[in-house]
């Protein structure tokens, strides 16, 4: 039997104490250049790995990383469990329900986003050279696991990107977020298929319609019953009084374990276990932003940079770097899925204006594609050169979707939204102490305007559109609104909360300034504009002391007109209503 003694414990520590500097230290750099925190964690694991601390001196990196199996295992182990969180991490961040709410073009530029990348990736895969294949009888194999691992986007990478562009709690965010969760859940889901015929040797048909049968089986029962006995099970806890969010997680994670236990069970991996029972208890409405919130910032800060610094230490990158693999892996990844998506959108009836920045959503490959490639390597499915293409490709595609979805947002037209302000649409203090009395004042507002529908028409519009995700954002500010096919302009209306709402807002603030949009049912890309612009403008807390602290309605007025001038940008909306100082059509 044998035991860790103290050297293994205090090598085990210098480790994990050199990843989490390195990872945390080149994670802050890389986030304030406006790039993924993933490339940082991979880089630590190169820069401490075989790659270079290995050349450089072989004696300190032996020492740190020795070949001791047991060593190996610790830090392996702690990895695993980085990644399992991960995954767990992910599902909770998804909203199954509400884009399942919009099946209709989540679905189909879902599936599309499915076929269309694996046909492209199988077809060129089949004719790589056989040195890139661990057993040459497995050429198959391995296209249809390249074409499998070309679809999964990397969901939490475009979550980010639609936060910085301010386009997250959009309807086009909206949409794409839905896309790719039931992208998510597809492509992995053919993913463990494919990783189950490669690891059990007794794969056949019968097997493989059993396997096929349980998890769908299993699938339906989390994202139905399972997803309210979480709701129940953290709800009775919540009645208890007992601690939070320690009692959600402690919940959570023993979700997670005894799904992957199950998973692993019927024959596929347990990651895709623990994905589903993320969504599983991201699905229950007792959880809160907050908490949830608090589960992300644990999983990102502790046990991600563990998992994706170990990767680097796994390989020679620079031994095993061959420039075609990467570029015909970064290509043939981002070219399937951008196409995929673009078809999607173009077989549904969404407005095509937006075409181009959904299909730029689903093009990195990211955390996902990186995990999915570790696993095959470790499965021997794969030789190093084809597992490091995968990572650069990875990068490559998480690094470049925020820039060319900047460029896409700045080549369309611009709007001048203090035009969709006005004083009469302005209520200097909001009696209502909750989130649906607060909709249902600036409703009234509203319809009082010319040309507006009922306040009923608009409360049931905003409500149903809030209640399918949420639309408070940090630091005390709330957008909630929809678009209606009975008005012919947008409009803006404003309203003051001095004792504060609560809005579920991701940082647990009281919301204290409400700004409900309507917009015409065909004008989507206005309405996209507006929020964007409004979350900008209120980033800085300065516009927003000054918002709350005015308390002459005039001034007030004065002030609005002052802070959104500054988004103003050249082009006008063609044939775009004006609305004059009293809030009316001129």
């Amino acid at each position: 039997m044998h035991y860790l003694n103290e050297q293994n414990i205090f090598l085990f520590l210098v480790q994990i104490s050199l990843l989490w500097i390195f990872a945390r230290g080149l994670g802050e750099l890389f986030r304030k250049w406006k790039q993924p925190t993933i490339t940082a964690e991979i880089l630590t694991g190169i820069l401490l790995g075989p790659t270079i601390l290995g050349r450089v001196s072989p004696a300190a990196y032996n020492w740190i990383f020795p070949r001791d199996v047991i060593q190996q295992n610790m830090l392996e182990t702690v990895a695993w469990v980085g990644i399992l969180f991960f995954l767990l991490k992910t599902g909770l961040e998804m909203d199954f329900s509400s884009a399942w709410r919009q099946r209709k073009h989540a679905v189909t530029i879902s599936i599309s986003d499915v076929v269309i990348p694996m046909i492209i990736a199988f077809i060129p895969t089949v004719f790589i050279a056989p040195n890139y294949l661990t057993d040459p009888s497995h050429k198959y194999l391995l296209s249809l696991f390249i074409a499998t691992i070309m679809t999964i986007s990397a969901l939490p990478v475009t979550a980010r990107v639609l936060q910085d562009l301010n386009l997250y709690k959009t309807d086009v965010g909206f949409l794409i977020m839905g896309a790719l969760s039931l992208n998510d859940i597809i492509g992995w889901a053919v993913f463990t298929m494919v990783l189950g015929i490669v690891t059990q040797a007794s794969f056949n048909i019968a097997s493989i319609g059993i396997v096929l049968f349980s998890t769908v089986a299993f699938s339906v029962f989390c994202l139905t019953g399972g997803k309210h006995l979480t709701n129940l099970a953290i709800t009775k806890m919540q009645k208890m009084k007992l601690p939070e969010p320690g009692s959600s997680l402690t919940v959570i994670c023993l979700i997670g374990s005894i799904c992957g236990a199950i998973t692993l069970k019927i024959g596929i991996h347990a990651l895709f276990g623990f994905f589903i029972a993320g969504i599983m208890a991201g699905e229950a409405k007792a959880l809160s932003e907050k908490t949830r919130n608090i589960i992300s910032q644990m999983v990102h800060s502790i046990f991600i940079p563990l998992f994706f610094a170990n990767i680097g230490l796994k390989s020679d990158f620079l031994k095993n770097i061959d420039w075609f693999l990467i570029a015909f892996i970064t290509i043939i990844g981002i070219a399937g899925r951008y196409l995929g998506a673009w078809l999607g959108v173009t077989f549904t009836n969404h407005h095509r204006v937006n075409r181009s920045i959904i299909a730029i959503a689903h093009t990195p490959g990211g955390e996902m594609q990186i995990v999915v490639g570790i696993l095959a390597l470790e499965y021997g499915l794969i030789k190093e050169p084809v597992f490091v293409a995968i990572v650069f490709g990875a990068i490559l595609s998480s690094v470049i979707i925020g820039p060319w979805m900047s460029i896409a947002l700045k080549q369309r037209k611009k709007i001048n939204i203090i035009e969709f302000f006005g004083k009469r649409l302005i209520l200097p203090e909001l009696k209502a102490i909750d989130r649906d009395n607060a909709i249902r004042e600036l409703s009234e507002l509203i319809s009082e305007q010319e040309n507006m529908p009922s306040k009923d028409e608009v409360f049931s519009s905003v409500i149903t559109r809030e209640d399918t995700i949420g639309t408070g954002l940090e630091e005390g500010v709330a957008i909630p609104h929809a678009r209606m096919a009975n008005i012919k302009y947008p409009l803006i209306a404003v309203g003051r909360s001095f004792v504060g709402i609560d809005w579920n807002s991701p940082d647990g603030k009281l919301t204290n300034l409400v700004f409900m949009i309507l917009t015409p049912q065909d004008d989507d890309w206005v309405q996209l504009q507006i929020l964007r612009y409004i979350a900008i403008a209120l980033k800085d807390w300065k516009s927003r002391e000054i918002l709350l602290n005015r308390n002459n309605n005039n001034v007030l007025w004065e002030d609005i007109r002052k802070i959104f001038e500054t988004q103003y940008i050249q082009k006008k909306p063609k044939q775009m209503p004006r609305l004059n100082q009293k809030g009316a059509k001129s």
